[in-house]
């Protein structure tokens, strides 16, 4: 048997300063994408994160016997699928993309190039989370369960479109952090377990702690809408929801607009511009 120390060179994860050089990089290859290309992967990520949502909707449905933060934790962990996919399966998520200001601020990326992306990223998301809210909504599988899916359904949108607007934007800012925070982490990783086990305790804590997610919203509240025109249905919960709140005006004006406005804060300036700061910004020689 060999003396020789082990060295496990190459397979530690990235130090914060090498971390931020690469979401630098990452920035200015996702800003230079073929448009046509970031739409259609910006499509995907809206399916991927509404598949996340469909997940945890069905997970936690009917779980009112359990404490209110079990059921919440239980949500969490299962819709970490939807970044999962995204980051292995690769996507273009408008949250994640907030970190190309970081090759914004280094000159690496023009305005026009940042706005361009964001504006087709979050259209294609938008494109793809209704897209599985209407699969899904022919599928009729929220009437699984005795029904108990489709009244998690409706809760989750009412309980979304009736938030205020300071507060929805407070909570975009949260959510978006930790999201960030979970791409920063995949950006150090080596392997595919590496990456998916960065991404579970960020997005589990932001969904676990009822932060918003504007990506998300886009299918939660659409999904909602939706089983909402089906009046059968909603005829024979038991008790009845108010539904008076939950309209399309609610939804992109009460709550998207806010969480949208929350998590370009809490992805562009909490965390991107943060680490720019500390890693990236020119220092004078003076300073060392």
């Amino acid at each position: 048997m060999s003396d020789a120390p082990f060295t496990p060179t190459g397979l530690d994860a990235l130090a914060p300063a090498e971390v931020a050089r690469k979401a630098e990089n990452v920035g200015v290859a996702k800003a230079a994408m073929a448009r046509f290309d970031v739409f259609v992967l910006s499509v995907l990520a809206g399916s991927f994160i509404a598949l996340g949502a469909i997940f945890a909707t069905t997970v936690t449905a009917g779980g009112g016997e359990l404490p209110y933060g079990v059921v919440r934790l239980l949500a969490g962990l299962v819709f970490t699928l939807g970044l999962i996919l995204v980051v292995v399966a690769g996507a273009e998520l408008f949250t994640g993309n907030n970190l190309i200001v970081m090759a914004w601020a280094s000159r690496r990326v023009a305005t026009a190039q940042l706005l361009a992306n964001w504006t087709i990223v979050f259209a294609g998301n938008f494109v793809g989370a209704l897209g599985t809210a209407a699969l899904l909504f022919v599928s009729e599988q929220y009437s699984f369960g005795g029904g108990e899916v489709g009244e998690s359904i409706l809760a989750i949108g009412v309980a979304k479109t009736t938030l205020g607007f300071l507060q929805a934007v407070a909570l975009g800012m949260l959510c978006n952090a930790l999201v960030c925070l979970a791409v920063w982490l995949t950006y150090g990783a080596h392997t595919t377990t590496d990456k998916i086990l960065a991404i579970i305790p960020p997005i589990a804590a932001f969904v676990a702690s009822g932060f918003e997610h504007s990506v998300a919203n886009m299918y939660f509240i659409s999904i909602a809408l939706l089983v909402k025109t089906d009046e059968a249905f909603v005829s024979a919960l038991d008790p009845q929801l108010d539904l008076s709140e939950l309209t399309v005006q609610s939804f992109l004006l009460d709550n998207l607009l806010p969480v949208t406005i929350g998590n370009i804060l809490g992805g562009a300036v909490m965390v991107g511009a943060v680490y720019w700061l500390v890693y990236l910004r020119p220092r004078s020689q003076a300073a060392g």
